[in-house]
């Protein structure tokens, strides 16, 4: 809706364009006719042809918004570039790009509009598309951004979506952590740390990322879905905006206050453990218009920055349905909110806002706030219900009220408000945007979102729900609007901001589309490109010569004001733009003085000194479709003929007039490239300007292909006449076929974009506009089920189905035949992508392909002979190997380039593999299916078509289907050939062979077929080690089998048990037992034996130890009590670390020794990094024994040291003592005393630490029972068979 005319550059053609009254969704094409407003397919006239010749409503521009995006050289002037256009800033991250591809190719249904926004501080957008949340910041370079991708709950996204009138469905806050306080330069800094808080404007559930940058973003949100009334859900309650702030002195803490559309504003803190709804109060003012207001309060905005971000305050402002109120922030103690002013501006003063109540006005709605950068001007975007009493018309009239503080105010201090009646005054006269604008509704009004502070100083923006942004600038006592327009494709635009400056102040507005990435309107371009509002209202449609009357303006002629009807948004599409920049004089001389040089060549023959002419005019300063050179090959092929008016309709497709006029064409381009070749030019052209001599050679192949197409036509008109169109139909054909109808679309909509051929027939302009070839292939796209429709006969549909795929194999196929008998003429083609390859030609086939899938999956195809499914399948066949070598085309050229060929490399994988498996699935039920034939035919017809489908797969890698068509005949011959055939990266096919053959478990039938490709098996292989070893024991690589075999033992995420080295790590697709894991390690023993590599010790007593601690598992195991928690412990490999906690978790004597056995057979870093763990074994195993009652024992009976010695014996602590530093003690690698010495005394000569000593003096017993437990851990130290004869008591 809110869309002013275009200002036109002055060599750029731009035509409005019909839309119905709602606009279509940004990601849809144009809108199409109803059905019921098509015509039978049995009538001669194209449907939605007019008998008048007048324009149909649907036709749209070809154009895509790639043609926007400059490609301005170096050495190319400023002034030409059109100087009114927006500029191209950059694209969104890829990874948006895969999610709205796969959102497509999903074909959700409903509306998958996308949501989105730039965050003006931190210089951040973000998408919403699907379930995915996409943050980046659009002013990194695209080598260096990074895209942040957070995954949405699922709860939150439930019951989500808003109507498509009220503009995004998500609120989206930013919090800088790392810039909170205030910064003269934004541009140079770097944000490593920034949360974000997530609103669905509609459920009101928040989702809250403390910090998006972390390597694991965590999230927090609250649901407030369930917590909706079903009167509320009646009353379409939602949040109208959200504003956050971080709280000081609290990491990851802030504050969120949201308004909704019942006058509740809602108080929020969100920490990253949660999300807590702290206060809901509702806003009351005095005078508003009505007693609820419907969809108040608005807007909320922060107020002015403070000098510290400690501040313990903060305020913000708020807009309701007549006032703007201020309110504080209290962070400390418990975020309090307090109200500190209010303003009406909408009341009966004029002097303090808007005055209601005049002659005329009906209803008043601020729609939005903002506030400037200086925090000192406050905009709102009003609109006002009138109606004009004179002629009884409503309409709306858009304005902007500029307040400003009273002088004399400190803005700093809450006090000074309280001296003062009033606040604010109007910093200037309301600013009428839009005098008089079309009714629309209150949910319209509400999607319109302002912006402010972009070049030039004083302009704002405002977007509407629709999709539409329009920058204003008051000038001279008057609004001047430019609106940002790009091509339908570009989708909508989802919100705009301001690029930061250096020198601290705002620079140019940048926008961000939804399918074309982010663009900046330069301040040039709203200065020269700005329009004066329409005077009338649109209410009151004028006639349809007014209606389409084309405004242009000179560059230097004051603006008119353009036709009401072109701020329609309901009832135009968006102007078209050509893509061609700005040309200047010089390129008009230039190509003036080379057509003369050319007609002076057909005239004589004569090229003396026009390559040094046409050089020192500037002939060969651009290159691609504003080349001269281009342009004149471009005029030679789309001629139109003055005598074709002479026929019309049907008619023209008798006459050879057509054929003749193609045909005088293409000797006429011939005769062009043979004046460049002897001009030189051509040899010019090829060094310097690739582009341009491929586009020029590109008009020969489409001139050729069109001569192929008329032929074509010709061909099918005939066999129509005589019935064998296609066989077995049974329906009347009409006389014009799909070709013809497709004919009258393409030239209806070229008709309808160029006022000069009006008064031309379609036939006559598509003939004519050559160079336009690839509008077939868009009308395919878009119009395909205008020329079939489902309510045809199905036999029908296959003959126009076939015929519709004949002709676009007819098309690339007399182009690349065209290439190939003329590849001399052609520049070098590194990096150039041909007509052919381009995006528009590859979905309008697609699209034609997939509606061929679906006659396929039909239950009439089986009713069908065979005949006319052979001839189906034929074509079918052909039209799929011409569209995946389209594919091929525009793969190869992006990866000559070095650009980002990921997406279109995924379409083309999912697409090739969709088409051959249906090719494949037809020619088995043709096989299954052919009972009419003998046995003989079926044999012979079944392998044709394999014959023919195997050489598509295999050109195109489709792997799945050479492997099924390989695997149906049992035809291991052609299975080996075609391995041989295909290395490629990676193993190729026989990387996909064995892989198919691993997961059908044929691994002997694997391993033999290896044999004659080894070096592909291994590669294989690497990913299974389960069949590496035996691979590698075959090629008699004992040791590399044995690391192999170790690895797949350990095979649960951890590395070696003993933690010696690191081998590779492999998952196991079945968790073996512990049992399989002892003979893997046994037999990777084996093979270390037969291998005997300088390493032969290390790795043999690597896998003793795993081993032991291997066999130590399972006798701890059998400690356990049974239950489940032990029964999943006993097929699960423990790490050493688990299996010592399990020993402490037993408290049995045993398991206490057992934990000290594991600690042995593990390495001396283990040790040192579990130093505690150990601590508490030995504090274990202390408290196994009661040593008071041990004490109290040996002192009442006296024993002697024979006697005391036996009984120590027994102990847990000697049993330990002797297992750890006994002289027969045996460990992996070192000894415990390197980690934890036995006596307290060793620590003065170590660097520090603990001892067995120190631990056992921790110990609740040691005070009675000293001598007793020193003197067990001292005897366990000396030897298992010590005596006392051997020396001096230890208790002495």
């Amino acid at each position: 809706m809110f869309s002013p005319g275009a200002k036109k550059s002055n060599f750029t053609s731009r035509k409005d364009r019909t839309l119905p009254t709602h606009s279509p969704p940004a990601n849809a094409s144009p809108a199409t006719p109803l059905t019921e407003n098509r015509k039978p397919a049995s009538e001669n006239s194209i449907p939605e042809r007019p008998d008048t010749g007048t324009p149909a409503p649907w036709a749209t521009s070809r154009l895509s918004v790639r043609a926007r995006i400059p490609t301005v050289k170096k050495g190319d002037k400023v002034d030409e570039v059109d100087p009114i256009q927006p500029v191209y800033v950059g694209e969104v991250p890829q990874e948006v790009r895969d999610e709205q591809a796969n959102m497509l190719q999903k074909r959700l249904s409903g509306d998958t509009s996308i949501s989105g926004g730039m965050d003006k501080g931190t210089s951040l957008a973000w998408i919403i598309c699907g379930s995915k949340l996409f943050v980046w910041s659009y002013l990194s370079p695209a080598a260096s951004r990074k895209c942040i991708v957070l995954k949405l709950p699922s709860s939150i996204l439930e019951d989500g979506d808003i109507s498509k009138t009220s503009g995004s469905a998500w609120l989206l806050s930013v919090l800088d952590w790392d810039h909170n306080a205030l910064s003269t330069n934004k541009i140079l800094q770097q944000r490593t740390s920034v949360g974000v808080l997530l609103c669905n404007k509609k459920t009101r559930s928040l989702v809250y990322w403390p910090d998006i940058y972390s390597s694991q973003p965590s999230l927090a949100f609250i649901d407030q879905s369930d917590s909706t009334t079903i009167l509320n859900k009646q009353q379409r309650i939602s949040y109208n905006s959200l504003i956050a702030s971080a709280i000081p002195d609290k990491k990851y803490f802030c504050i969120a206050l949201a308004c909704s559309s019942n006058g509740q504003l809602c108080k929020f803190i969100c920490s990253p453990t949660g999300i807590q709804c702290q206060e809901t109060i509702t806003v009351t003012s005095q005078g508003s218009q009505l007693p609820g207001p419907k969809g108040y309060l608005r807007s909320m905005v922060w107020h002015a920055p403070y000098k510290s971000v400690k501040e313990s305050k903060k305020r913000f402002l708020l807009l309701t349905d007549h006032e703007i109120q201020c309110f504080s922030v209290d962070f400390f103690p418990d975020s309090s909110l307090s109200k500190i002013w209010s303003h009406e501006i909408v009341g009966n003063d004029s002097d303090v806002g808007i005055q209601k109540g005049l002659a005329g006005q009906k209803k008043i709605w601020p729609l939005d706030m903002q506030i400037d950068n200086s925090r000192n001007a406050i905009t709102v975007l009003i609109a006002t219900f009138c109606k004009d009493r004179a002629t009884s018309s409503s309409y709306i009239e858009y304005s902007l009220l500029t307040m400003q503080y009273k002088s004399g105010i400190d803005v700093s201090s809450e006090s000074s408000y309280r001296l003062h009646d009033k606040i604010l005054e109007k910093r200037s006269p309301v600013e009428v945007i839009i005098p008089k604008a079309r009714v629309e509704e209150e949910d319209f009004l509400f999607s319109m979102r302002l912006k402010v502070g972009g070049k030039p100083s004083g302009s704002s923006i405002v977007l509407s729900g629709d999709g539409t942004a329009t920058v204003t600038r008051y000038w001279r006592n008057t609004s001047r609007l430019y609106k940002f327009d790009l091509p339908y494709d570009a989708g909508k635009v989802l919100d705009a901001s301001v690029f930061p400056s250096d020198d601290g102040e705002d620079g140019a507005w940048a926008v961000l589309t939804e399918k074309a990435g982010v663009w900046a309107i330069p301040e040039k371009a709203v200065l020269l490109g700005g329009v004066e509002p329409p005077e009338r209202s649109l209410s009151r449609k004028g006639s349809s010569k007014e209606e389409s009357t084309n405004v242009s303006f000179a560059g230097n002629i004051a603006p008119r004001r353009a036709s009401s009807e072109a701020w329609d948004s309901g009832d135009r599409q968006r102007s078209v733009f050509t893509g061609l920049a700005h040309r200047t004089a010089q390129d008009e001389e230039s190509e003036a003085l080379l057509a003369q040089f050319f007609h002076e060549f057909l005239q004589s023959g004569d090229v003396n000194g026009t390559l040094n002419k046409l050089q020192n005019s500037g002939a060969f300063e651009r290159d691609g479709e504003t080349n001269v050179f281009a342009r004149v090959s471009k005029s030679i092929v789309d001629t139109l003929a003055k005598h074709w008016t002479t026929t019309r309709g049907a008619e023209l497709l008798a006459l050879s007039v057509v054929s003749t006029q193609l045909l005088d064409k293409q000797q006429k381009h011939k005769k062009f490239l043979q004046f460049l070749a002897l001009s030189k030019c051509h040899e010019e052209l090829s060094a310097r300007q690739r582009k341009s001599l491929q586009i020029i050679m590109e008009h020969g192949e489409k001139l050729a292909a069109m001569i192929e197409l008329r032929e074509l036509q010709n061909l099918i008109r005939q066999q129509t006449a005589t019935g064998v169109a296609f066989t077995n139909s049974n329906s009347q054909n009409d006389l014009s076929g799909s070709i013809w109808e497709l004919i009258q679309l393409v030239g209806e909509k070229a008709r309808q974009n160029t006022v000069l051929l009006m008064d031309r027939d379609n036939a006559e302009v598509f003939y004519s506009k050559v160079s336009e070839l690839e509008e077939v292939f868009h009308c395919l796209e878009r119009k395909l089920s205008l020329i079939i429709s489902e309510e045809m006969p199905f036999t029908f549909q296959l003959q126009r189905s076939c015929e519709l795929s004949n002709m676009c194999v007819t098309l690339l196929n007399t182009s690349m035949n065209y290439k190939d008998e003329n590849h001399m003429w052609y520049p070098s083609p590194e990096g150039l992508t041909p007509w052919y390859c381009q995006t528009v030609v590859r979905s309008g086939m697609w699209t034609l392909a997939s509606f061929m899938l679906h006659l396929l999956s039909e239950n009439e195809m089986d009713h069908l002979v065979i005949s006319s499914k052979l001839e189906f399948h034929s074509q079918l066949e052909v039209f799929i190997k011409v569209l995946l070598e389209a594919y091929s085309g525009a793969i190869r050229a992006k990866v000559e380039r070095e650009e980002e060929h990921g997406g279109l490399l995924e379409e083309y994988w999912n697409r090739r593999d969709t088409l051959l498996d249906s090719l494949y699935q037809q020619v088995k039920s043709l096989n299954q299916g052919s009972s009419e034939v003998v046995e003989e035919q079926k044999k012979e017809v079944t392998q044709r078509l394999s014959s023919n489908l195997l050489a598509i797969a295999k050109r195109h890698e489709g792997y799945q289907t050479l492997w099924n068509l390989c695997s149906d005949h049992n035809d291991l011959e052609l299975l080996r050939s075609l391995m041989h055939d295909s290395m490629g990266p990676k193993g190729g096919f026989s990387n996909f062979v064995f892989k198919q053959m691993y997961n059908n478990k044929q691994f002997s039938k694997l391993m033999r077929l290896g044999e004659e490709f080894p070096e592909e098996l291994a590669i294989f292989l690497k990913e299974h080690p389960d069949l590496l070893w035996l691979h590698e024991i075959f090629l008699h690589q004992s040791s590399s089998a044995s690391e192999t075999l170790h690895a797949l033992a350990l095979s649960n995420g951890d590395s070696s048990i003993s933690e010696v080295m690191d081998p590779i790590s492999y998952e196991a697709k079945i968790e073996p037992t512990l049992a399989d894991r002892r003979r893997l390690l046994n037999l990777s023993k084996i093979a270390v034996v037969a291998g005997k590599n300088a390493d032969y010790d290390t790795q043999l007593k690597r896998i003793e130890a795993d081993l032991r601690i291997l066999k130590l598992q399972q006798e701890i195991l059998k400690l356990v009590p049974e239950d489940e928690e032990a029964q999943e412990r006993a097929h699960k490999l423990l790490s050493p670390a688990d299996l010592i906690q399990l020993c402490l978790d037993i408290q049995n004597k045993q398991a206490t020794l057992y934990a000290f056995d594991v600690f042995a057979w593990t390495s001396l870093s283990f040790l040192r990094c579990n130093t505690r763990l150990l601590e508490e074994c030995w504090k274990n195993a202390a408290n196994q024994d009661d040593w008071e009652t041990i004490n109290q024992t040996t002192a009442a009976k006296g024993l002697t040291d024979e006697e005391i010695f036996e009984v120590l014996n027994e102990t847990t602590l000697f049993q330990a003592s002797r297992r750890c530093y006994g002289p027969e003690a045996e460990t992996y690698e070192g000894g415990f005393d390197q980690v934890l010495p036995l006596r307290q005394e060793s620590l003065e000569i170590s660097t520090g630490g603990s001892s067995v000593e120190g631990i056992l003096m921790q110990h609740r017993s040691f005070p009675d029972a000293d001598k007793l437990m020193v003197t067990a851990i001292m005897l366990g130290s000396v030897a298992a068979e010590a005596t006392l004869e051997d020396g001096p008591s230890p208790m002495e």
